[in-house]
């Protein structure tokens, strides 16, 4: 996690400067009582690269989809009786990563202690924001998150595993970016998810926060590697995970609050349709600690965005499952408050039993 909190520390810089098929194939039960991942079948859009990496229990496959360019990884986690009885069907926890991480480097304990849920994390690239880009003829290629996760990879896990595929159970989680997402994908289908939750996410991409609007904007254009570029000493920008970057607008349009060109960032952002949730029936739950009280630290800027959409669920009349755990010392052992995997691992701790119970209603 040295890398991601290394290139939050510049964006946190950047802004302040910024802003002063139907049934699972029956192959897939094979390997009971084995050591190797289970055959999956293509479809949907989906083709697989090779085979899958890992155990039977906990291994990742490599794709390709029209909607997205290059290979994208998926990671599975199945409970560890997964085998033991072939009629039992399981609910899915869709886990969204941050950025610029991999599904590969979700390793989080938490993630594997359910024995009553499979856990599918699906790749939301270094800067995806899990939406379908405007611009799709950057030099990035095709850039359809959106349609790659919810139109692909659902059907796709629903056709291969023994899953209950049914918006009761189904639940969208992700952290920092991934929370946006999580939001995001419930807020466009909520006939999809009957929980979605947030783990220090950027929720509230408004004109208020501008500063959230300009990280996204910063990881699209890779601005951090231009103020790397500048820093002689700090860092390597030929090691940028934002790289190449592309214009301002090729994710949602105009970033800049002027004559409403921002409509599209307006569409997607989560505080301004938390009404969708409400009527969708879908639950929420929120987790966000203070970052030490630094803008240096990023927890320190979604922390505002959290509170931020806080009020406008109140203003709803809205129930919700919140924590501000501050600065993390009563949070787990790992915590301190900030934007790291400490954190999010006891905020998973919290999340999965609630979540199994809510399955198990």
């Amino acid at each position: 996690m040295t890398r991601r909190s290394n290139w939050w520390r510049l964006a946190a810089a950047w802004m302040l400067a910024a802003v002063a098929v139907v049934a699972p194939a029956a192959s897939a039960q094979a390997t009971a009582g084995g050591t190797t991942p289970p055959p999956m079948t293509n479809g949907f859009g989906l083709t697989q690269v090779g085979t899958s990496k890992g155990t039977a229990t906990n291994f990742y496959l490599t794709v390709t989809t029209p909607e997205v360019a290059g290979e994208q990884h998926i990671k599975i986690i199945l409970p560890k009786g997964y085998y033991d009885d072939p009629g039992r069907r399981y609910p899915v926890l869709y886990f969204l990563h941050g950025s610029p991480d991999d599904p590969i480097q979700q390793n989080y304990p938490a993630l594997s202690m359910s024995d009553q849920m499979i856990t599918v994390i699906p790749d939301g690239g270094a800067r995806s924001w899990y939406a379908n880009w405007l611009n799709q003829k950057t030099v990035l290629g095709a850039q359809n998150w959106e349609n790659f996760h919810l139109k692909q990879v659902i059907p796709f896990i629903d056709a291969n595993l023994r899953t209950i595929a049914t918006k009761k159970a189904r639940a969208v989680a992700g952290v920092s970016m991934g929370g946006f997402g999580a939001f995001h994908y419930a807020q466009v289908r909520p006939d999809l998810f009957s929980q979605t939750a947030s783990l220090s996410g950027d929720i509230d991409l408004s004109a208020r926060s501008m500063d959230l609007r300009m990280a996204v904007v910063a990881s699209v254009t890779d601005a951090m590697g231009a103020m790397c570029a500048s820093a002689s000493g700090y860092c390597d920008p030929n090691e940028s995970p934002y790289k190449p970057g592309v214009d301002s607008d090729a994710l949602f349009g105009s970033p800049y609050p002027v004559f409403n060109v921002d409509w599209r960032w307006n569409e997607v952002d989560p505080s301004q349709h938390m009404d969708r949730l409400a009527k969708g029936g879908v639950g929420v739950s929120i987790y966000t600690g203070d970052g030490g009280g630094s803008p240096v630290d990023m927890e320190f800027w979604v922390s505002g965005a959290a509170k931020n959409v806080k009020a406008n669920m109140d203003a709803l009349g809205m129930s919700y499952y919140y924590v501000n755990y501050g600065d993390g010392s009563g949070w787990g052992t790992q915590c301190n408050g900030g934007h790291n995997a400490g954190c999010w691992e006891q905020d998973l701790r919290d999340l999965i039993p609630r979540l199994e119970r809510s399955f198990a209603a």
